[in-house]
């Protein structure tokens, strides 16, 4: 989706923020999209859990993230106000979050490459069209929760991400809401004791996969910079690292619209169920239903999961520890 400054507007450059009650001013821009923009769809899966201590929506209707860039950590909050978008940055990480904010709203993205075969995603994109992919373009960030979530439940991992950032990680920089923080260096994670891990309900393989990850950070990084495919192959060199995870980081890092993930317990069934009426669908009958959107496979996954078409449960949950995907 392309983008373009407001032209001639008094905040549209990076530059000192405005106060407003409560605020302490920060660095500001002002970017108007070509089309139809939800915050919460863009952003939404960069949010770890309902505690993310990176992730916070307020009740004014901003998204606030911190990030640990090139230049250092920042927080941002992000507010949609008519046709434009309003980010506001602090901290030594502060302009580079803002001038790659158009790329993580999905700047970068074209959902008009997306045709639907099926009225459901026909449907779904019609009544949701202000879903943009984002991308972040940071690796580790996406990398290190995706590897926390790997073979346990989703609540464990998010337990297990906001015990170590609160812990390890940094206060977010500004006016943040409270215990917001930035999630830890490449070093402090790599000099987190064993017990700690172990209190976070993190058992020694995914500890040491993030370990061995962080050791090549600098390397991980890098493939911000490549396409897609080249990026997840590069990931999946780590031993610990699958398909699973590296395609649920370049989701979020690269907007991969074709990165469908593989490996996850209820994914296909859901696709299968949407898609072919299947609600014991595989890995294998997931990827022949998502054939005719080959390039786009990501974007029509995430459609199928916003219709709200999934199978009824017909089993209790999986107990902790019940899923297998790397």
């Amino acid at each position: 989706m392309a983008g373009r400054f407001a032209p001639r507007h008094p905040r549209a450059d990076v530059r000192g923020g405005i106060p407003r009650q409560g605020l302490a001013p920060g660095r500001v821009r002002v970017w108007v999209p070509d089309g139809p923009l939800e915050l919460g769809l863009v952003l939404g899966p960069l949010r770890r859990g309902p505690g993310d201590p990176t992730f916070r929506t307020t009740p004014d209707g901003a998204v606030w993230r911190t990030s640990r860039t090139p230049a250092g950590p920042g927080t941002l909050r992000v507010t949609a106000r008519g046709d434009e978008v309003r980010g506001e940055a602090w901290g030594p990480g502060a302009e580079w979050l803002l001038e790659r904010l158009p790329r993580m709203l999905g700047a970068d993205d074209d959902p008009s490459a997306f045709v639907p075969r099926h009225r459901l995603l026909a449907l779904t994109r019609h009544r949701r069209p202000g879903l943009r992919l984002t991308r972040t373009g940071l690796v580790m960030e996406s990398l290190i929760p995706s590897v926390l979530e790997q073979k346990v439940t989703t609540l464990e991992a998010y337990q297990a991400w906001r015990i170590l950032v609160r812990k390890f990680g940094e206060p977010a920089p500004g006016p943040a809401p409270g215990r917001m923080c930035v999630m830890p260096s490449a070093r402090t994670w790599a000099l987190i004791p064993s017990w700690e891990w172990h209190l976070a309900g993190v058992d020694d393989k995914r500890a040491s996969t993030i370990l061995r990850a962080v050791r090549v950070a600098a390397r991980l990084e890098e493939a911000a910079g490549m396409e897609p495919a080249a990026a997840q192959a590069r990931l999946e060199v780590v031993p610990g690292i699958g398909p699973w995870t590296s395609a649920e980081t370049v989701q979020r890092s690269h907007g991969a619209p074709d990165a469908v993930t593989v490996g996850d317990l209820h994914l296909p069934g859901i696709v299968g169920f949407a898609l072919g009426g299947d609600r014991y669908a595989d890995d294998a009958e997931m990827l022949r239903l998502l054939e005719p959107y080959a390039g786009q496979r990501h974007r029509a996954a995430r459609l199928v999961l916003l219709s709200g078409r999934v199978p009824g449960r017909r089993a209790p949950r999986m107990a902790p520890r019940g899923i297998e995907r790397i």
